[in-house]
Formats: structure tokens, sequence, C-alpha cells
């Protein structure tokens, strides 16, 4: 056997560590990029959006219409997951995640052109809810896409770690979003952003994808990857056909996708209440002025854009189930406490109130990139860890806002929000616990285990990750 250390196409082989870190940068840069465009438009919809385009309602109702608007985007994260997780699989990751990227782009900038309802009456939410599917579909490709490209360019060893890096994505982009929103109502008045300031962080947009092109399109396609490719062709070549990736998943893998659903929802309703709908209960509840709710997730999001590859490294450590569940049972207790600092009106107490909830977010965010890649086989994971990811998406993230708003307006309390959070942490911890711990998992071993198929025991590599 060859050594690790000349081995070309040994998948258990770490790539050298200059190259694994312009994988890792390309990866965050592109998924910062992604993400600012799609949180900009949450935040855009707490603040902006219900005046913009529904101005005949009252203003919670506007928002409630606004976040309808933005949880739709959602919907077609799913269908994302299945095209890009189906060609990925096939033609490989660099490819559609840089299609992805130009999608994302593209319709973000279209977004800050949508002429408001006073111009273009019914067609400007329409033309706004277009946008926003398409924003939806090309995040449903990007997350698994790159994930997976570190993922599978890394060692066993570290891999939570190096994983983590693009799940700093997420609250990069949005501490890029929320503080360009912050700054624009900063330096305009409440008149100049509701009539065009506002479109000035999409119309930043262009640019950013730019650079996020120029970074994407100078790395390397997955090693493992392209031997699982050679690998297919040679079955090709023998005349065995291949399912789709989407078959092949379903069949082999529905457990695991039914992990990742589970895993997902904690994770996903607690963010998007902690960083999306606290800007609703701050401005319309609590009559409290836009600006300390931003800075407020400004100061949470910085926070914990820091804490992620740290927990990603705990989850080398100690296992990627140990570190999740303390994430997942974090959030529901912290639930209740949220909305009660966000009642005292004070601004460090805003601050601490996000803050720790992102905390604990971060402790389920940061191995959930590793643990995901480590559940399926190379030539159906992008498939299998973006549909396990993008399906949870509609029944937690997309609503969550909604159902959150809609409870305050029905209840006039925090008290069914928190409830709301607690039990999808009870949702996430059921399924973390019936999980399979994978830290150190080869994932040139990880093979199909279909109904009747037990997974292979643990190689020698996979031993001597542990």
């Amino acid at each position: 056997m060859a050594s690790a250390h000349t081995a070309v196409n040994d998948p258990g082989s770490p790539k050298k560590p200059a190259d694994l870190r312009k994988v890792v940068a390309a990866s965050l840069v592109g998924t910062t990029i992604e993400w600012y465009d799609y949180f900009l438009y949450g935040s855009a919809a707490a603040l902006v959006f219900g005046r913009v385009f529904f101005p005949e309602s009252d203003p919670l109702t506007g928002t409630l219409l606004s976040f309808l608007t933005y949880a739709i985007g959602f919907a077609a994260r799913p269908v994302g997951a299945v095209v890009f997780g189906h060609f990925g699989d096939r033609l490989g990751r660099k490819k559609l995640l840089v299609i992805s990227l130009l999608m994302m782009g593209g319709s973000t900038t279209l977004i800050g052109c949508v002429p408001g309802y006073a111009t273009l009456g019914v067609a400007a939410p329409l033309l706004l809810t277009t946008l926003r599917l398409i924003q939806g579909f090309a995040l449903g490709g990007e997350w698994g896409g790159a994930v997976l490209l570190v993922s599978e360019h890394g060692d066993a060893r570290r891999r939570g770690f190096w994983a983590s890096w693009p799940q700093g994505g997420a609250p990069a982009g949005n501490l890029l979003a929320v503080g360009v929103l912050s700054l624009m109502t900063t330096v305009l008045s409440d008149d100049a952003f509701n009539s065009w300031g506002w479109r000035v962080p999409f119309l930043l947009s262009g640019v950013l994808v730019m650079v996020g092109m120029w970074i994407r399109l100078s790395v390397d396609e997955s090693p493992l990857f392209k031997e699982a490719l050679a690998k297919s062709k040679e079955r090709e070549a023998e005349q065995k056909a291949e399912q789709l990736p989407f078959v092949a998943v379903v069949r082999d893998h529905w457990r695991d996708i039914l992990v990742a659903m589970g895993a997902r929802m904690a994770e996903n309703i607690s963010y998007y209440v902690i960083t999306a709908f606290v800007l609703t209960y701050c401005v319309e509840h609590l009559d409290i002025e836009k600006q300390p709710a931003l800075n407020a997730v400004l100061i949470g999001s910085a926070v914990q854009f820091c804490l992620i590859p740290l927990f990603g490294a705990l989850s080398d450590r100690v296992g990627r189930k140990p570190v999740y569940l303390v994430g997942a049972l974090g959030v529901g207790a912290w639930s209740w406490a949220f909305f009660g600092l966000l009642d005292t009106r004070s601004f460090p107490a805003l601050v601490l109130a996000v803050t720790v909830g992102l905390v604990f977010h971060s402790a389920m965010y940061a191995p959930q990139a590793a643990f995901f890649s480590e559940l399926f086989a190379t030539r159906m994971r992008y498939t299998g860890a973006s549909i396990g990811a993008q399906l949870s998406s509609v029944a937690a993230g997309a609503p969550a806002p909604l159902i959150a708003t809609a409870l305050l307006a029905s209840y006039g309390s925090s008290t069914p929000i928190s409830v709301y959070v607690g039990l999808s942490a009870v949702v996430t911890v059921i399924a973390v616990v019936a999980a399979r711990e994978t830290r150190g998992t080869d994932l040139a071993a990880v093979e199909p285990a279909g109904p009747t198929t037990a997974r292979p025991a643990a190689g020698p590599k996979e031993t001597a990750a542990r």
C-alpha cells in the first residue's frame, strides 16, 4: 500500500495545509456571499418590505406578509438540493458551486431594482416572490457543495474543524447583511431608507459575487469525488448501470436523511427566531428603535463567527453528538430567558439574549457539516447531505419567523414562541441520540446501508483517526 505521503488518490491522505486553506477560504467566501444575500432579504423583510410592498396593511400584518414571501424561498431549497445534488454527484462539486453563486447574486441584485407597490401594484410583490424563489433554489445547492468540497479535501482527524469554516459563512453573511443595513439606517433618515436606502445592500451583491467567483474558480475539484467518478466510469464500461443519486440515496440512506432533518429542526428554528424575528419583536412589539436590535444581532453574529471553528475542533475531540446535544438542549432552555431579556428593553440585555442564543446555536451548527458529510457515500453525498438539510428548512426555517409573528399577534405574549422553540429542541435531541457517532469516519469507506445491508466495520484508517 502506498504511504499517506505519496498516494495521490488516497482519500485518507490529508491535503497540504496551504492547499486546504485555499479550499477552505474559497468555500467560506462563497458561502458568506450567498448567506449575505439570503439573510439580507430576511432582515429587510423584518424592517422595510412590509411598508414598501404591502403598504395597505397594518404594520404587523405587513411584516407577516413580508415573512410569507421570505418563507416561500425555503420551498425552493429542497428542489435546489435535488437538482444541484444530482449534478454535483455526477459532474462535480466545483461546477455547481459556481452556478449557485451566480444565481444567488443575480437574483439579489435584481431585488434591489424591483419598484415598490406604489409603482407596480400587485406586480411588485409577485416579482419580489419570484426572485426569492430563485434565491432559495440557489441556496439549496450551495450548502452541500461548499461543506463537501472542504470535507472531501481534508482528513478524518481534523474534519470537524476544517469543515466548520464554511459554516462560518452563515454568521459572516448575516454580520455583513445586518452591518450594511445598520450603516444605512444610521446615515439615512427613515424616509430615505424606506424610499431607496434599503436597495443599496442588494445592489452591492453584484460586486461581492465577482469577488466570490474569482476565488471559487481558483480551487481544485474534490479528490475523493474524482476517484469515485473514475470508479463509476469503470462500472459503466462494464455495462453496470448506476442509479440516479436521488433514487439511490432515498433507498439506501433514508435513515440518515431523517437524522439530518431532525437534527436541523432546533438549529434552524432557533436561528431565525434569534436573528430575524428578534427584529420584528423589538421594533413592532417592544417599540424599540431599529438600531439597537440590529447592533445586538451584529455583536452576536461576530461572536458566533469566532466560536464556530472552536466547536468544530471540539467535535473532533469528543464527537459530533455530544457537542450537538449541548447546543440543542441549550437553545431549548435559553428560549425562555431570551424573551425575558428582550422585554427589559435594555441594550446590554438585548446583546446578552442574542449572543448566548447564538453560542448554543454554534454548538449545533459547527459540527453539522462534518456530521452530515460522514453519513453518506461519496457518489450520493451531495444529494443526501443537501436533501437532509434542505427538507428540514421547509418545516423549520421557512415558517419560523412566520409562526413566531403569528403567535405574537394571536397571544400578545412570547410564551408560545418559547414553547415552539423548546419543542423543536426535543425533536433534535431525539434525532441526534438516535444517530450513530461519525467522528473519525473515513469518507471513502462509507458505503450505502439499505434496509438489509449493514454498514462496514471501521477500517484501519478510521481506527487510526480515532
